[in-house]
């Protein structure tokens, strides 16, 4: 996702001047708004991805539950979550896009400063940004509910989806089953996906 520290100084000149012509922030992702009900991936890491999530079972079962019950909150439905040592990524519908953003910023800066006063690291940056992309299509959808739920296995944490704990992938493999969850991950494959969002 941080493919800014790969680019050399032309490239970091291109992408800026794009985002500026677009009315993005410099260095940040772009927030729409739109009207109505949509489906979203949101995703939010911790600064420089450092494991300050995963600090502690106890503190990644903690976010889990904030960060959902903020969704909640919000959304009319959830489809897909999964809360990982540096990061979380939720799949969800819901026309209230910029409340719920709001809501997962005041999680965002209370865990910051109930995790800095345990950790003993008062005035640490903990939160990098939290975004959203708008689901366009019914592929776009399914790569996305693949790519929330496959997120532990592709950075390694574990070997199948129903092993890791923060994700509801064990429920989304009981009620869809085996074999449609296989068909669904073989039609709409996650390939690249989740790159260059710091580009453009």
């Amino acid at each position: 996702m941080y493919l800014w520290r790969k680019m050399n100084q032309r490239q970091r000149d291109d992408a800026i001047r794009y985002r500026r012509t677009r009315r993005f922030p410099k260095h940040s992702p772009p927030h729409f708004d739109f009207e109505g009900e949509r489906q979203y991936i949101v995703s939010a890491a911790c600064y420089e991805h450092r494991h300050i999530i995963g600090q502690s079972p106890d503190r990644m079962t903690d976010c889990e539950a904030k960060v959902l019950e903020a969704c909640e909150k919000f959304s009319s439905a959830i489809y897909a979550w999964s809360i990982l040592p540096n990061h979380y990524h939720v799949l969800l519908k819901t026309e209230q896009i910029d409340s719920l953003r709001k809501e997962l910023g005041l999680f965002h800066g209370r865990s910051s400063f109930r995790w800095n006063k345990e950790d003993d690291r008062r005035g640490r940056k903990v939160w990098h940004n939290c975004f959203e992309r708008a689901i366009k299509s019914e592929r776009h959808f399914y790569a996305s509910l693949n790519y929330v739920l496959h997120n532990a296995v592709f950075h390694g944490y574990v070997e199948n989806w129903q092993d890791w704990e923060w994700s509801n992938a064990r429920e989304y493999l009981i009620q869809t089953g085996k074999e449609e969850a296989s068909r669904i991950w073989l039609e709409y494959p996650i390939l690249d996906y989740g790159k260059k969002w710091d580009i453009f």
